[in-house]
């Protein structure tokens, strides 16, 4: 690659073309990376770190031997920092070699944006979000584009959680914005898509629990999935995951967080999230099944003394508006009688027979037994922490939904009704509406790393 021929003070005469070469070199080595699943079985998914670290020690040593400051006319150095920082960059830990080279590129040339998003990744890998943000805005003084324009909507999420009310909402919203913008700037690229999925999953939880932006959620995760890229890195499956747990998909949910792991083996969230998931199902459905293990006779005491009064605003004589319906009167109808999705117009009322404890408190999650003495779970979402019903309580839940999960595998067997309620404040407990102290927003973490 180098000539033996030098000019005046040792500087290359093809130093272009060595630049020209070793960027080609660093490409091929991202795309060993990026596509590495698509040459590779998923069983050499341990191997897929050190077999990329070997390829770029031997391209890092092509670099290591030109001395820039001497070889590199001027106008080239910035470029060649910046590749030389890249090289470094490609390991997913922080490295300060990569930091040192980059610092200096952006110095040479500070109106060059690969080497802004660059040091951007670097700062974000050392846990400098501050710093982070400042270089992707850096790069983005330069010119709109699509990786300074997702890294900032991941940043801007992160930051959300430490804001309140409609200041946190705004933040949410600029992120949704700009993930957008990335996506506009290029459709095909999946790893913009994934972003904007997680954009969309931070706004149902935190905005607003529309269906529709859950919809717009698992649609960008579908694109994400079309890219032979993003559909390589663990955390698309993760995020999609979390978004399928939430839409209670469960199985769905399994398979994602399953192959999550299968792709980055190392990688602890998702292996947690899946022996987390793996547990509650197990919990819910021995619940139902055993409904609350209380013995036959007991249950019958209690649920004969449900007493009417327990409908309280929901009697059958007292009109209601549930979204843009109007003079709503409820039906009281028993488990055994609910069809699959909604059930307008209908009021389920019944015993708590016990919870179960999940370990991210969200949703909670109780077992209800009727006069049909039929079990159903009940997953109650945005109930602040501490709160909930107990055993004995009688629950009045208008228009449920129900959805029947049936799952079998080596991993978990499950057979149960469920019932979600997004608002607590629509139930009674015991005749009484649940106060507005008891709602909380349901806040959910994704994980992502910059690529």
């Amino acid at each position: 690659m180098l000539k033996d021929s030098e000019g005046e003070h040792g500087v290359l005469e093809n130093a272009a073309e060595v630049i020209e070469e070793l960027e080609k070199e660093l490409k091929e080595l991202y795309l060993f990376r990026n596509l590495f699943f698509d040459n590779h079985p998923i069983e050499q998914a341990n191997e897929k770190n050190k077999l990329v670290d070997e390829k770029k020690d031997v391209l890092l040593e092509k670099f290591e031997k030109i001395d820039a400051d001497v070889q590199i006319p001027q106008p080239l150095r910035a470029k060649f920092f910046c590749l030389k920082g890249r090289c470094y960059n490609i390991n997913p830990l922080y490295d300060a070699r990569a930091m040192q080279c980059l610092s200096r590129a952006v110095k040479l040339n500070p109106s060059m944006v690969d080497s802004w998003n660059e040091l951007g990744e670097c700062y974000w890998k050392n846990m400098n979000v501050k710093e982070a943000r400042a270089s992707f805005e850096g790069a983005l003084k330069q010119e709109r584009n699509r990786l300074s324009l997702r890294c900032l909507s991941i940043i801007l999420r992160q930051e959300s959680g430490a804001r309140r009310g409609k200041e946190a909402t705004a933040v949410i919203q600029k992120s949704v914005e700009l993930a957008k913008e990335a996506v506009s700037q290029d459709t095909k690229d999946g790893v913009s898509w994934s972003v904007l999925g997680n954009a969309y999953l931070c706004q149902f939880f935190m905005v607003a629990q529309e269906q529709a932006t859950l919809k717009l959620c698992m649609s960008a995760y579908k694109q994400a999935e079309q890219d032979p890229i993003a559909k390589g890195q663990p955390d698309l499956y993760y995020n999609k995951g979390i978004a399928l747990k939430y839409d209670e998909c469960y199985e769905e949910a399994l398979e994602s967080f399953d192959y999550a792991c299968r792709l980055d083996p190392p990688w602890k969230p998702p292996k947690q999230e899946l022996a987390t998931l793996v547990q509650y199902l197990n919990g819910t459905n021995e619940l139902v099944r055993t409904k609350g293990k209380i013995k036959t006779k007991k249950l019958q005491q209690m649920v004969q003394s449900i007493d009417k009064k327990m409908l309280g605003i929901y009697a059958p004589d007292v009109l209601h508006t549930f979204g843009s319906r109007r003079n709503v009167s409820l039906e009281q109808t028993r488990i055994d009688a609910l069809q699959v999705g909604s059930n307008e117009s209908r009021l389920l009322l019944g015993r708590v027979v016990g919870s179960i404890h999940n370990e991210s408190a969200v949703p909670f999650t109780f077992a209800l037994v009727d006069e049909s003495m039929e079990c159903v779970s009940v997953t109650v979402y945005n109930w602040a922490d501490g709160r909930g019903a107990i055993i004995g309580d009688c629950v009045a839940i208008p228009e449920p939904t129900l959805s029947l999960h049936k799952h079998a595998s080596p991993r978990v067997t499950y057979d149960f009704k469920s019932v979600r309620v997004n608002n607590p404040m629509q139930l009674l407990i015991n005749g009484k509406r649940v106060g507005r102290n008891q709602f909380a927003s349901t806040r959910v973490t994704s994980t992502y790393e910059i690529h």
